[in-house]
């Protein structure tokens, strides 16, 4: 692994994604996970003191060290388990969990289509897969622009893209979406369209 993708690149997620822009939004998501959780794509932990007493612990996953280090950090009154891992390739047993969150993880995943389908084998029947990403604009200036930046952002941020149709991959997995809601938040519009839902396995 080089320099730059274990320790720049960590630091600097950490920063953007402690905006206080986001607070809200993961605010809306944590609030509605109850039981076992499981969050793909931890990072440093932003999402863990935001879960309520209706969750019974927290496992947490993510590809990065240097990003679990940082989690490992984080004050919360639930139980919380660390591992490296990566969506594609869950290593934990079907059926286990009740709810899984994802804040701003599919757009950096190899494979989001894969890591959905290993959302769904580690999910119960009737599970809930809440998530918050962003991704490709329905506007076509901004799309536009966004597929002819993603390569250079995609290499300097150490695999995210700006250009994933979130709802169109959601919709082709085995879940059945409950809540869908697109729309922009602030900042730049390259970057900053997203996508809130709840699906169920």
């Amino acid at each position: 692994m080089s320099f730059y993708r274990e320790s720049v690149c960590p630091c600097l997620t950490h920063l953007a994604m402690s905006a206080s822009s986001l607070r809200p939004y993961r605010q809306a998501v944590t609030r509605q996970a109850s039981g076992r959780v499981l969050e793909i794509g931890v990072g440093s932990g932003a999402n863990l003191g935001f879960y309520g007493n209706s969750v019974e612990c927290v496992i947490g996953i993510d590809p990065s060290a240097g990003m679990l280090r940082r989690a490992a950090g984080v004050d919360t009154n639930i139980p919380v388990m660390l591992l490296q891992s990566v969506g594609e390739a869950l290593p934990l047993d079907s059926g286990s969990f009740d709810c899984v969150v994802s804040t701003w993880t599919l757009c950096s995943v190899s494979d989001p289509r894969l890591v959905l389908k290993e959302i769904g084998r580690v999910l119960k029947p009737g599970g809930h897969f809440l998530y918050v990403e962003h991704g490709l604009s329905p506007e076509e200036n901004v799309s536009r622009w966004q597929d002819r930046l993603n390569p250079a952002w995609h290499r300097f941020t150490g695999g995210c893209n700006i250009n994933r149709p979130i709802s169109n991959i959601v919709a082709e997995s085995s879940f059945r979406a409950v809540s869908d809601s697109n729309a922009y938040a602030s900042g730049p519009r390259l970057f900053a369209f997203f996508y809130q839902g709840d699906a169920i396995r």
